[in-house]
């Protein structure tokens, strides 16, 4: 039995080396990429995904499948599904081998070049193959590298190899699960994915092996339905990866030569034992936030204690010293997610401490890795803000640390859900208003939205994962399901000590998870509780909805349903002062969001609104023997200041 959730750590260091410290329970896994259907990314935003299927045409793909078909023609009618699935325009292309001749290693050709969805060309390229040959597996893999477009001036997309073959390698030379580790160390951004048709034994351990050293996933295919139903997942999370958004930027190993950032959007890459540090220049009075996104390929391996973490670091690189320390940690070893670990210098009341004065600081984020782990550069997404202390003779409102009626009792709305398609990430998630709304995601995929809140209010939201058709013996597996929540600093909230359950079992039966924040208030940032001190501002909080990589082996739908039940909780607010007044309701933000939610392409989700509502009591909560270590001073009452911004 797995468990996804992550362990934060957040840790302040005064003067004199005194810490204390909070026992909180343990905090949610959480991910990324996005619903499909979602628009392209902008170019120079995070650059094009591309996908390049490679497919067996070896002797043996003449073989019967079972139905009285060959494997051939259930391969034809499978990648046409999948052609026919993806977006208008996907960048995608077709390569085989053992196509041209009854023996030969080098028996490997293009067939379709990667470029723009040509559904047609790509069906009849298929149509016009006849299996003849060997398998040359590595070589293809090797061409197959060079066929993908590179990306250029720094842009970050996803380039896929999709294998779909029968049988392993008969050629030796070069091996495949080498060359597959090769490719995925020299590439950022390239994943290999394998669907093994009707194999078993040796066949199957060389396709999960390429998998895995190519930071991607193994599907498993018994029968031509299987087959459709994996190329199409995997050729979806393709399309659907994380769209990026930022300044290309080189972070170093050493403090001395670390570039200077300003507040802003950054990209940087980082691979395992890695240490990255940017310069940044602080005041003495503003909060300032940071974030670190780091961007695996969807499900490949990683450990339960792989880590990201951040720091804000001053001194000199043989004198060092942390203001704050932030650790995220995957807690699961089912595949990669996103991670996203973030913090803040909060300067103190009396402003004696290490970081409450002006000067030149460091950001630092590193990576930790153990053996076997995903041995790829991921991509980083970063973020520097700043928060202009509040005008002088304007007080805050107290703070609010508790749930109160945003607890997990809290009614939320009921009636039939409307379709809406998740974005893949921050950069491009999908505005909900208070509702309920339906979607679905695919195995090793993270949905993300964003809801408004303002000061005073509060987010509440259940995550609903369908009753959906099981695969022969899937309902015996056992994958999660999982949400977290994000501040407009995308700093991550737990779900407090047994507050909420965000993360559930899940084996194609209904299952549910709870989520939700305090009231945004700006005096929070002095609190001592690390779901309570991010809740300091108000603006578009992030929800990021994931399903684990074993449910591929569970549901026979490519995807799978989920409802989101969100409610925004508390009269907002006109500001952060003690005595701002009430804002007039601003009409139906359901109906607005509303408006603007897909409608099409993410119905049958198997259910009405209602159907699996009593699921959120009954659902199996994966709680890891794992606590949340937070060490933290409390600061004293907040100066007399008024909010402003960067």
């Amino acid at each position: 039995m797995r468990s996804g959730l992550r362990r934060r750590t957040w840790t302040a260091i005064t003067i004199g080396g005194a810490v204390l410290a909070l026992v909180a329970g343990p905090v949610p896994g959480a991910v990324a990429a996005g619903g499909s259907g979602v628009a392209a990314a902008d170019p120079g935003v995070g650059g094009r995904s591309s996908l390049l299927m490679v497919l067996d045409s070896s002797g043996s793909m003449a073989d019967d499948d079972g139905t009285g078909s060959t494997r051939m023609e259930a391969a034809r009618a499978a990648v046409g599904t999948v052609v026919g699935a993806l977006p208008d325009g996907h960048p995608t292309g077709l390569r085989v081998y053992g196509a041209d001749r009854p023996k030969g290693c080098t028996d490997t050709r293009l067939v379709r070049p990667v470029q723009p969805l040509d559904r047609a060309a790509l069906k009849q390229a298929v149509a016009s193959v006849r299996p003849k040959g060997d398998t040359p597996i590595g070589l293809s893999l090797q061409k197959a590298a060079q066929d993908l477009p590179k990306a250029s001036d720094g842009a970050i997309g996803t380039r896929t190899i999709l294998l779909i073959s029968d049988g392993d390698d008969t050629c030796g030379s070069p091996a495949p699960c080498e060359v597959a580790g090769r490719l995925a160390k020299d590439g950022v951004g390239l994943r290999i994915d394998t669907v093994g048709f009707q194999v078993r034994g040796a066949a199957r351990k060389q396709l999960e092996c390429i998998a895995e050293a190519g930071n991607g996933r193994y599907y498993d295919a018994p029968d031509a339905k299987a087959l459709a139903r994996q190329l199409q997942r995997s050729a979806q999370l393709s399309a659907d990866g994380y769209r990026f958004r930022g300044k290309p930027v080189r972070g170093t190993p050493q403090r001395s030569s670390a570039p200077a950032l300003v507040p802003g959007q950054y990209l940087d890459t980082i691979g395992p034992g890695e240490k990255r540090h940017y310069a940044v220049d602080l005041d003495a009075v503003s909060t300032v936030n940071f974030s670190a996104t780091a961007v695996p390929q969807p499900g490949a391996a990683v450990d339960t204690f792989d880590a990201l973490r951040t720091r804000i670091a001053y001194g000199t690189d043989s004198s060092d010293g942390s203001c704050e320390t932030s650790t995220e940690r995957f807690l699961q070893k089912e595949g990669a997610t996103p991670l996203t670990s973030a913090l803040a210098r909060v300067p103190s009341e009396d402003g004696f401490k290490s970081c409450d004065k002006a000067g030149r600081y460091w950001f630092v984020v590193e990576r930790e890795s153990k053996k076997g782990s995903d041995a790829a550069r991921w991509p980083l997404e970063l973020t520097y803000g700043v928060e202009k202390p509040l005008e002088k003779g304007v007080a805050p409102a107290e703070s609010q640390p508790e749930y109160g009626k945003g607890g997990k009792e809290a009614a939320l709305p009921l009636g039939d859900p409307k379709d809406v398609t998740g974005g893949t990430g921050f950069n491009d998630a999908r505005e909900l208003g208070p509702g309920v709304w339906r979607d679905r995601v695919l195995p090793s995929q993270t949905l993300w939205y964003k809801v408004p809140v303002g000061w005073g209010q509060q987010l509440r939201y259940d995550v609903e994962f369908a009753n959906e058709p099981t695969t022969e013996g899937g309902s015996s597996v056992r994958s999660y399901g999982s949400t977290e929540v994000y501040t407009p600093t995308r700093a991550p909230v737990g779900g407090g000590t047994g507050e909420f359950s965000p993360e559930t079992t899940y084996n194609g039966r209904p299952a549910a998870v709870r989520m939700g924040t305090v009231p945004v208030s700006w005096t929070n940032r002095h609190e001592s509780h690390p779901n309570v001190v991010p809740v300091h501002d108000e603006g578009d909080f992030y929800i990021a909805v994931t399903l684990g990589a074993q449910a591929a082996e569970i549901a026979e739908n490519p995807q799978i349903g989920v409802v989101l039940r969100v409610a925004v909780l508390g009269e907002e607010r006109a500001g952060p002062q003690h005595d701002a007044p009430v804002l007039a309701k601003k009409g139906d933000k359901q109906g607005d969001s509303a408006s603007r939610a897909d409608s099409d392409g993410t119905g049958g989700a198997g259910w009405t609104g209602t159907a699996i509502a009593a699921a959120a009591g009954g659902a199996v909560v994966l709680i890891a023997g794992l606590v949340l270590v937070v060490v933290r001073t409390r600061r004293g009452a907040p100066r007399d200041m008024t909010r402003g911004s960067a």
